[in-house]
């Protein structure tokens, strides 16, 4: 349990956060760091030949003055030679025209000759500085020039050890990585609060889905701390809404199939207790209660075969039943079975193709989605009304237009009529016979051809229904 609480956290956008601040607040430090020791450094050894030069140049004149390469018997340029040396922990040596060491303040050296790059360029009138950050030394030579300024006679060769300046360094390296060390402890602090700062809206958006998903009856989610969490609380406030939306369907589903099927039932149960009830019941009214016991009996059967269309087309799509299909004869199929209805009601049944169509559709289930329609315009219509099927296409889909004159749909009503078991007229319906499950049948059976249908009706004036269906069957 332990185990998985760590890997949860590491995984958790908390520490994430946590670790990108640190990220970003310790490692700069040792950047910086790295970048001032070495700023002093180079700053140290600057300020260390400057004087160095500056004072190898003076001694330069006073060895020409004194003619010291000529004879090194002066004590008072020995004596400042070595006060060079001292001071800067340092070694100077004196080179003549013939490149012999005449004077070497570690006097390890004196009479030899030297031949160097440095001493080379020296000569031809340079001032030449190296400093060897391995070794920790500062190397100079500089030319000794006569009393004219013209001629080079010499080159003072001084070289002086960084250890005081690397010293230096150290100590500084100490107090920085201290410095940065505390700098870590504070910026892990802030981070590590900052991080649940920044969390907390996501854990309260989550007790709030959690506390929706124990059945805690709030009705919005509401944690609008950043952009991101409005957003997501938008989303799950649409989504609640939604399933509530679900919910409510699914309970006045429950309640009308539950109506719907209590309906003829009771109706036969009346019936029969009337039949029961009664001696020497004549045939007459006996054949008349039975007539109505079988027409309840046709109603609960159509009521159920209508619910097992619903359940087939409630399933996966799997088990649609894809051919190709001519629509035109389709329809003319449809309009020949409706047409009797459409006679005994007095309406007028037309149909109208602009071209030859043929797509990739479930016969079955199409039939029944286009037979309820036109079936739904017969019927709710008025005498001497008429019913127009007109059938079109492009390059990508047909479309099927029902079209009549009848009673048509309260505009209130018009967003409705796709649910199951809605009526906008529930005595008119149940006079001409209807379930209410019709257009939530065509609805399913055109949905799952991936097509798409609308309505648009004035109420007195006349309903039009469109539907529109891909050619080719686009797989889900």
């Amino acid at each position: 349990m332990a185990l998985k609480t760590v890997i949860s956290y590491f995984k958790s956008l908390k520490f994430r956060i946590f670790l990108l601040l640190i990220v970003f607040g310790i490692a700069p430090g040792f950047s910086l760091r790295a970048g001032i020791l070495s700023a002093y450094e180079s700053r140290a050894v600057e300020t260390r030949t400057v004087d160095i030069t500056s004072q190898a140049k003076l001694l330069a004149t006073q060895i020409v003055a004194n003619n010291y390469l000529e004879n090194t018997s002066s004590q008072n340029i020995t004596t400042q030679l070595e006060q060079l040396s001292t001071i800067y922990d340092g070694r100077v040596m004196l080179i003549d025209q013939a490149f012999h060491i005449v004077k070497d303040t570690y006097a390890l050296d004196e009479q030899k000759t030297i031949l160097s790059e440095e001493v080379m360029q020296a000569y031809q009138g340079e001032t030449v500085q190296k400093y060897d950050s391995d070794n920790r030394y500062i190397e100079m030579t500089l030319p000794i020039n006569d009393e004219s300024g013209k001629n080079v006679i010499g080159v003072m060769l001084v070289s002086v050890s960084t250890d005081s300046i690397v010293a230096t360094l150290q100590i500084l390296k100490q107090y920085a990585l201290m410095l940065q060390f505390l700098a870590g402890v504070a910026v892990v602090i802030v981070a590590f609060a900052v991080s649940g700062a920044l969390v907390k809206p996501f854990k309260r958006l989550t007790k709030s889905i959690t506390d929706v998903q124990d059945g805690y009856e709030a009705d919005f989610i509401s944690v609008h701390s950043y952009s991101e969490t409005d957003t997501i609380s938008n989303a799950c406030d649409e989504m609640l809404r939604r399933l509530q939306t679900l919910d409510e369907s699914r309970q006045e589903f429950v309640s009308n199939v539950s109506h719907e099927l209590k309906t003829p039932l009771t109706s036969m149960k009346v019936l029969a207790d009337s039949l029961i009830g009664q001696e020497d019941t004549p045939v007459e009214l006996y054949r008349e209660f039975m007539s109505d016991i079988g027409a309840e009996i046709d109603r609960e059967n159509k009521i159920i075969n209508d619910l097992l269309s619903l359940v087939k087309m409630d399933k996966a799509a799997g088990n649609i039943n894809i051919e190709s299909v001519n629509i035109n004869e389709l329809l003319e199929r449809i309009m020949k079975r409706l047409k009797p209805i459409a006679q005994r009601q007095n309406v007028e049944l037309v149909m109208e193709s602009f071209r030859p169509v043929v797509a990739e559709v479930d016969e079955m289930k199409l039939t029944l989605a286009l037979s309820n329609l036109i079936e739904n315009g017969i019927k709710y219509n008025n005498a001497e009304g008429w019913v127009h099927v007109t059938l079109n296409a492009d390059h990508q889909n047909f479309f099927v237009t029902v079209e009549d004159n009848g009673i048509g749909i309260p505009k209130e009503a018009q967003t409705r009529i796709f649910e199951r078991f809605y009526r906008v007229d529930k005595s008119h319906s149940r006079e001409i016979g209807g379930t209410g499950l019709g257009l939530a049948i065509a609805r399913n059976a055109i949905i799952m051809h991936r097509g798409a249908i609308k309505v648009h009706s004035l109420e007195g004036e006349g309903t039009t229904f469109t539907v529109r269906i891909p050619l080719t069957y686009i797989a889900g």
